[in-house]
């Protein structure tokens, strides 16, 4: 089944503002992000202050990083259309660079302002990865992050002539949609084990781990070119990552099983001493 993607990416144009898919899918995407991890740190007892502060300092490194990462991947490109490196709207957003840029925007606010890390840090992965889903649906309709040619029965055809990513008219892998549904088993496994993972900052590593292993697989149906013994930037990203959260996890994860809730004796209510 090949899916044709005929939406033009822009939505509308507001005077010297351009309203897009892709735009629109990375606000809603930051608006659940931030909305989980307030809703889970009331769970935890954590002050929405701190999730609040966190959220602002990773959006802007988030985004400073996804550019960065973007520019360098594909520094012909921009070195040819400068003025695209400020068109936001228009995709070119590279995951990693979200990833790593937020994480250190959240670690500098969370050390001026004496925050736990590692708790923020669990708290928020989850919602990160739901975001990263979220995000996938603009690349879909943008042809951002779109995969190699397939002769494959499943692929997507993009024939905007807007569309200013993907070649138009030639069946590729469905890299964001491979990338959407992966998201969502690793969003699984993390609310899974959220609370059951000790030390703190274990669940972030989990999620850090999990995406990684995915990406490196899906990265071999996209087109990027090879940077180091055949991979491409995004696969040897992804294994460093693997590196240090294996390593983390290996040498000071552990699993923590709540306790089991032991009925009250008889003729004793709840909370008494035996």
């Amino acid at each position: 089944m090949r899916i044709n993607i005929g939406l033009d990416p822009t939505i509308a144009h507001l005077g010297p503002f351009v309203l897009s898919w892709y735009g629109l899918a990375i606000f809603v995407a930051v608006v659940v992000a931030v909305s989980l991890a307030l809703r889970w740190a009331r769970q935890r007892g954590v002050p929405a202050e701190w999730i609040q502060n966190v959220a602002v300092w990773g959006i802007v490194g988030g985004i400073v990083g996804a550019r960065l990462f973007t520019l360098i991947d594909t520094f012909d490109y921009y070195v040819k259309n400068p003025m695209a490196i400020f068109a936001l709207w228009q995709g070119g957003l590279a995951i990693y660079g979200a990833v790593l840029g937020g994480f250190v925007g959240g670690v500098l606010c969370c050390w001026r302002k004496g925050y736990p890390i590692g708790r923020i840090a669990d708290l928020a992965a989850p919602a990160m990865i739901t975001a990263q889903a979220i995000g996938r649906v603009g690349c879909v309709i943008n042809g951002d992050a779109y995969g190699a040619p397939t002769s494959l029965p499943f692929a997507l055809v993009y024939t905007n002539p807007h569309n200013t990513f993907a070649p138009l008219g030639v069946p590729t892998h469905a890299t964001p949609i491979y990338e959407i549904v992966w998201d969502l088993i690793v969003l699984g496994i993390l609310l899974k084990l959220r609370g059951r993972l000790r030390p703190d900052g274990a669940l972030f590593a989990t999620y850090l781990g999990l995406y990684s292993l995915g990406r490196f697989f899906i990265s071999f149906f996209r087109e990027n070119a090879p940077v180091l013994a055949g991979l491409n930037a995004a696969q040897v990203i992804a294994l460093v990552v693997l590196g240090v959260t294996v390593t983390f996890l290996a040498m000071r994860g552990g699993l923590v099983r709540p306790a089991p809730a032991t009925p009250a004796s008889e003729g004793q209510s709840p909370g008494t001493g035996a």
